[in-house]
This record gives C-alpha cells, sequence and structure tokens, in this order.
C-alpha cells in the first residue's frame, strides 16, 4: 500500500513571506470595519485623555474597541483574544493596522483598561450611531400599518418591550457561604496588617472555623439545627475577627482597598445578623458575593431559575434592532419604563409608535392612560374578567396569541445575547466592567444585524439587475 507523505510548509518556504497574507474583500471583519462609526469611537475615547500631557502613550482607539468588539463576538477570553489577534491578519485588518504582524499589539491585561474607558453611555452613542447610520444603498425602514397613506403627525412603527437578567459570575450564594467568604477575607487582612507591623496575629480559630463550615457543606440534607449552628458560628467568628480589626488599625492605617473590603465585611455581619435573629431570609439591598457585592437576587420566576444574581435589564426592540432602555443592579419593575421608551421613540422617529408589544406586567393602569391619550396601541393579555360573548372571547385569545408569536422576537434577541454572545454569564469582575460588557453585547448583536441587512439590500439590488439585464436581453432578441 502506497502512502503519501505529507510535508508542513514553513514559513519561509510560505510564497511571497509571511507578511504576504491576503485580505479578502468578503471577509466579515472587513464588512464589519466599513460599518461602525470609527470617528465617533475616537471621539469617546479621547474623552478620557482631557488634560493629560504625561505618561506612555495610549493604544489607539481602533485598536482597543476593536479589540473589544472582536472579544465579544467570538466569545473569548482575554488572553484568546489577543491570541486571535496575532494569528489572523483579517482581524489585524479590523484593528486598523497597516501590514500583518506576529507580535501582540498590546497585552492582555489591557483588555480591562479597555472596558474602562468606554463606559455604558459611551456604548449606547455607539450603539445609536450604529442602528442610525445611513447607506445610499440601504432601503428606508418599514413602518408597520395598513400601506394607506398616513399623515406626518401619526404613530408609526411597532415597539416591543421586555426585560431579562444578566447573571454575574459568581456561585451560587447561601447564608452561610457568604460568612465563610467574609470570614476568610477578614482573616487575610488581619494577615496584613500584622505583617506590615510585624505584630503577633491574634487568635482566629480559622482551622476550627473551616471544620464548621464545611461539616454543613458536605453534608447531603442538613437540618435545620445544623444551619442554625453553623450559622451562629460564623457569625461569631466574623464578629471576633472584625473586633481584631478594629483593635489592629488604631496603630495601623488601612489602605483604601481595604477600607472599601472592611465596610463590605461590616455590612454583610449587619444583614446576616439581622436576618438570623429574625429568622428571614430577606433583607434590603441584600449581599449575595462578598467579591461582587453589587451583585443582588433578582427574582424571575423562570422554570430552570426562578432567581439570578446579576443586572437587570430591559430592553426595546424596534425593527430588529434592539437598545438597553434601563440597567441596574438593583431589582426594578420594568413596566415603569414603558413611558419614558415611547418618549426617546418620539424623540428618535417625530412620533410615538402605532402599538406596543409587551408582556402582561406592563398592563397597569398608568401604561394604559398614557398609551390611551396618545393614540397607541398596546396589546397583550386583557385585565380584568374575560367578555361574555364567546365569539368576541376566541378572538381576543387568537389575537394574543398571534401578538405573542410577535413579540417573541424580543425572547429571540435574549437567547441571542445569551447563548452567542456571553450574557447568560457575564464574566468582568467589576461594577463599571459588567456594565460595559452588557452594553457591548447589545451593540454587537445590531452591529451583525445592520451588517445582515446591507448584504440582503446588495443581493436584492444584484438579483434585480441581473433580471433587468435578462428582460433586455430578450427585448434585442425580439
Amino acid at each position: 500500500m502506497n502512502r503519501r507523505r505529507h510535508k508542513q510548509v514553513a514559513f519561509h518556504d510560505f510564497p511571497g513571506g509571511f507578511n504576504g497574507a491576503r485580505i479578502f474583500s468578503d471577509n466579515r471583519w472587513v464588512k464589519l470595519a466599513q460599518i461602525i462609526p470609527w470617528d465617533l469611537v475616537d471621539k469617546k475615547y479621547a474623552e478620557n485623555f482631557v488634560g493629560s500631557c504625561t505618561g506612555n502613550p495610549a493604544v489607539e482607539s481602533r485598536i482597543a474597541f476593536g479589540a473589544l468588539i472582536i472579544k465579544q463576538e467570538l466569545n473569548l477570553s482575554d488572553e484568546d483574544t489577543v491570541a486571535m489577534i496575532r494569528e489572523n491578519p483579517h482581524c489585524q485588518y479590523f484593528l486598523g493596522m497597516s501590514e500583518f504582524t506576529g507580535h501582540a499589539p498590546f497585552d492582555a491585561s489591557k483588555m480591562v483598561a479597555f472596558r474602562k474607558r468606554f463606559p455604558p453611555e459611551a456604548m449606547a452613542e455607539i450603539n445609536e450611531a450604529i442602528i442610525a447610520v445611513e447607506h445610499e444603498d440601504l432601503p428606508p425602514p418599514t413602518s408597520s400599518g395598513t400601506g394607506e397613506d398616513r399623515e406626518l403627525d401619526e404613530n408609526k412603527g411597532t415597539l416591543i418591550l421586555d426585560a431579562t437578567c444578566a447573571p454575574a459570575d459568581v456561585h451560587f450564594p447561601t447564608d452561610a457561604g457568604v460568612l465563610n467568604d467574609a470570614r476568610e477575607l477578614s482573616e487575610k487582612i488581619i494577615d496584613e496588617l500584622c505583617d506590615s507591623d510585624s505584630q503577633k496575629k491574634p487568635r482566629t480559630y480559622r482551622r476550627l472555623a473551616r471544620k464548621n463550615y464545611l461539616l454543613l457543606v458536605r453534608n447531603k440534607r442538613p437540618g435545620y439545627r445544623l444551619i442554625r449552628k453553623t450559622l451562629r458560628a460564623q457569625l461569631q467568628y466574623l464578629r471576633r475577627n472584625l473586633q481584631y480589626i478594629k483593635d489592629l488599625t488604631q496603630t495601623n492605617r488601612l489602605t483604601a482597598k481595604q477600607q472599601y473590603k472592611l465596610d463590605v465585611l461590616n455590612e454583610i455581619y449587619r444583614q446576616q445578623k439581622q436576618m438570623y435573629d429574625s429568622k428571614r431570609h430577606v433583607v434590603e439591598k441584600r449581599i449575595v458575593s462578598v467579591s461582587q457585592p453589587w451583585v443582588r437576587p433578582i427574582v424571575r420566576g423562570k422554570l430552570t431559575a426562578k432567581t439570578e444574581f446579576g443586572a437587570k435589564l430591559a430592553l426595546s426592540l424596534e425593527n430588529g434592532y434592539a437598545r438597553i432602555e434601563k440597567l441596574s443592579w438593583d431589582s426594578f419593575n420594568e413596566s415603569k419604563t414603558l413611558i419614558e421608551s415611547c418618549e426617546r421613540y418620539r424623540d428618535r422617529n417625530g412620533v410615538y409608535p402605532e402599538r406596543i408589544l409587551a408582556d402582561k406586567i406592563y398592563r397597569n393602569r398608568d401604561n394604559l392612560n398614557f398609551c390611551a391619550r396618545n393614540g397607541i396601541k398596546m396589546h397583550g393579555p386583557k385585565l380584568g374578567r374575560p367578555p361574555k360573548d364567546k365569539s368576541l372571547y376566541e378572538y381576543q385569545k387568537l389575537m394574543e396569541r398571534s401578538e405573542a408569536g410577535e413579540r417573541n422576537a424580543i425572547e429571540g434577541k435574549f437567547g441571542e445575547a445569551k447563548r452567542r454572545y456571553g450574557l447568560g454569564r457575564v464574566m468582568a469582575h467589576l461594577s463599571d466592567t459588567s456594565n460595559t460588557t452588557i452594553h457591548l453585547t447589545i451593540l454587537v448583536m445590531n452591529l451583525k444585524k445592520r451588517a445582515r441587512d446591507l448584504f440582503d439590500f446588495i443581493f436584492h439590488l444584484l438579483d434585480r439587475c441581473a433580471s433587468g439585464g435578462l428582460v433586455f436581453k430578450l427585448a434585442l432578441e425580439q
């Protein structure tokens, strides 16, 4: 049997040299580079350096913003993003480089600074520019209606509203787990204070505390008494450590970072002690993560997860493009955002939407009265008792099913953001960078939608030109 031998071509044997890598015009990164408003990106990026004349030169705005787009589009880590940029000539073209290079344009740790330099406000403005960008070859947006002539001041278009949660990268919290993490952090602060002043470390009973915690978590079915006993012990260990820190700070001065951690520990002890004494599991602004104290429990009532831990965002969908109407780490009632969303819709388009597709929670009295005053049709499940007329009731049910199917477009956006772009688990570990990551996810989805719309319209034009040429050829033959 003859075996074919394959020899790997070395880089020095590559025709034209390694720097002779070709750039294809139909590559996705080449297409996306033509849609992004780079001038606006540079303007928002430059606002971080107003009055700064010292230090090393900053990375260019296109490289910084483009790296964030690459990371979000491919759902990569910071290290893998830098590796992808090194290996892919089209990614380097997307970042505005003039020639291919095998050296990384920046270190992976710079990605954190890039996210900080594009706050949510800047991301929202760039996202709005991507949605509103006008190409000469793009068709005007179509509005939902009957096709009849309408006056300029009449409501037009459809606005879809809904809310979801973007879970943070935290383990599932329990009261005992939060207290154990807080106790370990307090022990770390005590060690730092004692080492800085060469003092003898106080007795913290950390081994016994760890053993007490493991006795609970390794029990498959812990009882009520064991849980209460463990919480009481962990509260005592944490209270003792906080008193030690208070005594040590009389001679040692805490850094700003240590003081921030100490404030978090004091708040955790106060909340956990209050819930233990009242035998309840509810407290205002409850901290569920020591490393990310801004994360809050968001009750969603879903089948897979009744409670999620992360940021809550209200989203609107218009002509297939998504916008974040409100983003908060504290839970809020999404129905309160409907009036503001309609006012922003009017500022963009000059008129209110013709109809609103939203969940039942949006159909409260204030929203219904607002829609009635402004001639907006608010679809969704009707409030109150069903009508006695069975034919009318069946018609309402049919319309509700039809509108629910149309409203599923925003549910699809949620699924795309969570499964495709990593919104199902936000890996950023700072509150501001997490907000930027969430806004960046919506921006990338709109960017891809804009690219698809542009490609579909160009394909439609080519198809029409081809059919027109065929008609012209037949006319000549006749």
